[in-house]
C-alpha cells in the first residue's frame, strides 16, 4: 500500500477564498444574551426556545429564508480559555450537517485553533472503510495556513500508524519517508543489507528475525547554511512480537503502532521543513520487525552496537533501545547541536503518566522545560521525568558494557532512558520523548486510532530553543 505524501491541508478546510459558506459564531454563557441580541429576531427567539445556553461544546443551528441561516457554538463558562483550544472544535465536522461549508464569523472562535480543531476532527482512516458520512467544511481564516498544514501532517502521520502492518514494513515506512522528502525537498537515503549489520549492528540484530529486512533510513535538509544541525531519531518497529520473549495476545494488539516514534518524527521533520526554520535537519528513522524465527536474536545474546559497546540482552521485547542506541550513536558522530528521538518505548511511561501525557526525559534540564512549556503553550502535554543517575547501576551486566533491561523491577521508563543516555555524549543537550501514538476512544478533534502526540510541542519547543539560542548569541556579540 502505497502512502502519498502529505497534503497543505485536509479536504475538510477550503481555501481561504472559498465562496457560498455560512457562518459560524462562538459564545460563552456570559455573553449569550448579548450574541442573542445581534441576531435577526426570529432567529433568536427560536435559539432561546431550542435549549441553547452556551455550555462548552453545545451547538444549536440557526434558521433563515433559504433554511439554514448559520449556526453557533457554545464556549462555557471559560470561553477565553476554550476558544483558544483546538478540541474546542473537534466535533464540528462531523456534528455539523453533512457536507456544509462554513466560515468563522465575529469574535468569539480562535481562528488558528478553529482551523487545528476542525481539521483533527475531520480525520478518518479510510484505507478499508469509507467514512460514515461526509464531514462540514471549514474555509481557512486568513493566516491560520500553518494551522491547516499542521492538521494535515498529523493526518499522515495518523494514516502511518493506523495502517496495519501486513502493509506498512519496513520497506514500506522508508518508502513513505522518501516520498515525503522528495515532496518536502529533502535529500533521502537508505542504509540496508552489509552496510546496515556493520553500521547499525544492535538495529540489525532486532530485525534479523523477520524476513522483512531492516533498514535505516537517513533525511537530509539544508535550510541554513550556517544553521545548528538538529539530530531526529524515531523508533520504527513495524511490528512487535516481543520477539523470543513472545507478548501475550493482548500485549500485541496494537503493535502496529510500534512504528509510532518514527511517524512522529518525520511529521515533525516535514513541519520543520515547510515552517522554513533556520536549521540543518538530520532524521533517522530505524525501521525493523521484531518477529520469530530461528535467525532472531535470543536472550542472554550479547550484541554490538554502533557506538562499541556491547549490550547483553535480557529481554528481547526492550528492542526499542537497541533500534535508537545505533541511532542516537550515529546523529551524535554528526556533530548535532541538539538531538531529539521518539519512541513507544516503554509501558511503564503509561502506568507513569496514563495515556495521553508523553513521557519526556533530557541530559539538560533547560531543554527539557523548554519543551514543556511549549507543549502547555499549544495544547500538546508532555511531562519531564528525571533521569536518576542512582538506577544506572541497574543496567550492569557480569558480560557485556550493560545488559538491555534492568536487573529490578521499577522505573521501567527511567531506566529505557537511562539506556539510551549511554550512546548520547553527555555534552550534546539530547532529549527522548517516551510515547503511546494512540487514542484509546475517540474525543473531539482526537478519534480511536493513531496519535501524533508530542508532534507540535516538539515543533514549537525548537522553535523557542533557536530563538533562545540566537538571543544568547546576540548578547555575547
Amino acid at each position: 500500500m502505497m502512502i502519498p505524501p502529505p497534503l497543505s491541508r485536509p479536504s475538510a478546510l477550503l481555501p481561504t477564498d472559498s465562496q457560498a459558506s455560512l457562518p459560524l459564531h462562538a459564545t460563552g454563557q456570559e455573553g449569550l444574551e448579548a450574541f442573542a441580541a445581534t441576531l435577526d429576531p426570529a432567529a433568536a427567539a427560536f435559539l432561546r426556545a431550542s435549549g441553547f445556553k452556551a455550555k462548552a461544546g453545545q451547538i444549536a443551528l440557526l434558521p433563515g429564508p433559504e433554511g439554514l441561516s448559520g449556526a453557533v457554538l457554545g464556549l462555557g463558562d471559560a470561553p477565553a480559555a476554550a476558544r483558544a483550544e483546538p478540541w474546542t472544535y473537534g466535533d464540528l465536522p462531523r456534528n455539523l450537517p453533512e457536507g456544509t461549508a462554513w466560515h468563522l464569523e465575529g469574535e468569539g472562535p480562535d481562528p488558528a485553533a478553529a482551523t487545528l480543531g476542525w481539521g483533527l476532527g475531520a480525520y478518518a482512516y479510510t484505507a478499508f472503510k469509507p467514512a460514515k458520512r461526509e464531514p462540514a467544511r471549514l474555509v481557512t481564516p486568513p493566516g491560520a495556513g500553518e494551522a491547516a498544514s499542521t492538521a494535515a501532517l498529523i493526518h499522515w502521520v495518523r494514516d502511518l500508524i493506523n495502517t496495519p502492518a501486513a502493509d506498512l514494513g519496513p520497506a514500506e515506512l522508508l518508502a513513505a519517508a522518501r516520498a515525503m522528502a522528495e515532496a518536502e525537498g529533502a535529500a533521502f537515503e537508505t542504509v540496508e543489507g552489509d552496510a546496515l549489520r556493520q553500521g547499525f549492528p544492535a538495529l540489525a540484530a532486532v530485525g534479523g528475525g523477520s524476513p522483512r529486512a531492516p533498514a535505516v533510513g537517513i533525511l537530509r535538509w539544508e535550510g541554513a547554511a550556517d544553521g545548528p544541525l538538529v539530530a531526529l531519531c524515531g523508533k520504527g518497529v513495524c511490528f512487535d512480537t516481543g520477539g523470543l520473549d513472545l507478548k501475550p495476545s493482548a500485549g500485541m494488539l496494537r503493535m502496529k503502532k510500534d512504528m509510532g516514534g518514527a511517524a512522529v518524527v518525520l511529521g515533525l521533520a516535514a513541519q520543520i521543513i515547510r515552517a522554513r526554520l533556520p536549521v540543518r535537519l538530520l532524521v533517522l528513522v530505524g525501521a525493523v520487525e521484531n518477529s520469530i524465527s530461528g535467525e532472531a536474536f535470543r536472550p542472554m545474546d550479547v550484541l554490538r552496537t554502533r557506538k562499541g559497546l556491547t549490550v547483553e540482552v535480557g529481554n528481547t521485547d526492550a528492542e526499542g533501545r537497541l533500534v535508537l542506541a545505533d541511532l542516537l550513536a550515529f546523529a551524535a558522530e554528526q556533530s548535532p547541536a541538539i538531538i531529539l528521538d521518539c519512541a513507544t518505548l516503554t509501558g511503564a511511561a503509561r502506568v507513569a503518566l496514563g495515556p495521553d501525557l508523553p513521557a519526556i526525559f533530557s541530559n539538560d534540564d533547560a531543554l527539557a522545560r523548554i519543551v514543556q512549556r511549549a507543549g502547555d503553550a499549544h495544547h500538546d502535554a508532555v511531562w519531564h521525568l528525571p533521569l536518576r543517575r542512582g538506577y544506572d547501576s541497574w543496567l550492569d551486566s557480569t558480560i557485556a558494557d550493560l545488559n538491555n533491561v534492568a536487573s529490578r523491577p521499577m522505573a521501567g521508563a527511567v531506566v529505557a532512558a537511562l539506556f539510551l543516555n549511554r550512546f548520547v555524549p553527555a555534552a550534546t543537550p539530547w532529549l527522548h520523548v517516551d510515547l503511546y501514538a494512540w487514542n484509546d476512544v475517540s474525543r473531539p478533534g482526537r478519534p480511536e486510532g493513531g496519535e501524533a502526540q508530542a508532534l507540535r510541542a516538539l515543533h514549537a519547543g525548537i522553535a523557542d530553543w533557536l530563538s533562545q539560542r540566537e538571543n544568547a548569541g546576540s548578547e555575547t556579540t
